[in-house]
């Protein structure tokens, strides 16, 4: 089953961009490369029962077709989150935002760039462990698309609906994003929390370290998750990355 959205681009239905009605604290959350607001779904619930209005926005290219997605650039992908930034801000008086993975960049990027109240970044990418990435503006001129192979453990291979295949135009436009985020971390002010797992096949943790360091915020902290790969928001330590998540949130974004 699908739907369309406004401009007549058929979204598939699983795909679709979550919105749950909460308290006057608003939450965005972001999610990943060529993912869905699904594999945050059990995190969106978690917060929502925590009464928190949470909003996972579809960012543009994403949920439809990998060669829908070609046609967008990273400026689309931060116009989309900037929309349910927006959303949110007219819906509660204070406003969070978080992210997996590029959706934690792009969290990052935001908090650079308006008020809000703290934010948190899960497995957020500056340095990636597919060395082939940095050539992909050269490789795009001769492939399209790279088929995926890898197939996680159930458990979290039943959160991800995304594409099957990545369109190699997509990471020359992920990767100049990355730079500009690079750029971001010193201007963001605001409580951060970092969060990151140690056994991550995409991201390569020392980026975790990178932004933290990097970060222009006194409050801040870095959690580190051994057991866990890079989807956070579905591995094994998921109940302990929500609690952080949790407390950082009820605390105001401070750090005791």
């Amino acid at each position: 089953m699908s739907i369309r959205d406004t401009n007549n681009i058929t979204i598939r239905h699983e795909a679709q961009p979550v919105w749950l009605e909460g308290g006057d604290t608003g939450v965005l959350l972001l999610h990943g490369f060529t993912s869905t607001p699904y594999e945050l779904d059990p995190l969106t619930r978690f917060l929502h029962q925590l009464g928190y209005t949470v909003h996972a926005p579809l960012l543009a290219g994403h949920g439809t077709t990998p060669e829908e997605m070609e046609r967008t650039t990273y400026r689309d992908w931060v116009r989309s989150a900037q929309e349910g930034f927006e959303k949110l801000s007219t819906n509660c008086r204070r406003l969070y935002v978080g992210g997996l993975s590029m959706g934690g960049a792009i969290a990052l990027h935001l908090a650079a760039r308006h008020e809000t109240e703290g934010v948190f970044s899960m497995c957020a990418p500056i340095f990636v462990t597919d060395k082939r990435a940095r050539w992909t503006w050269l490789l795009k001129y001769f492939r399209r698309f790279q088929h995926k192979t890898r197939r996680r453990p159930e458990h979290i291979q039943r959160y991800l609906i995304g594409y099957d295949r990545t369109p190699l135009r997509s990471v020359t436009q992920l990767m100049r994003f990355l730079r500009v985020v690079r750029k971001d971390l010193a201007k963001i002010h605001v409580p951060a929390l970092v969060l990151q797992s140690e056994r991550d096949e995409t991201v390569q943790p020392h980026s975790a370290q990178f932004i933290y360091e990097k970060l222009g915020t006194a409050e801040k902290a870095l959690k580190r998750y051994p057991q866990s790969g890079h989807i956070l928001t579905v591995d094994v330590e998921r109940e302990q990355v929500f609690a952080e998540i949790a407390a950082f949130l009820n605390r105001g974004g401070r750090f005791l």
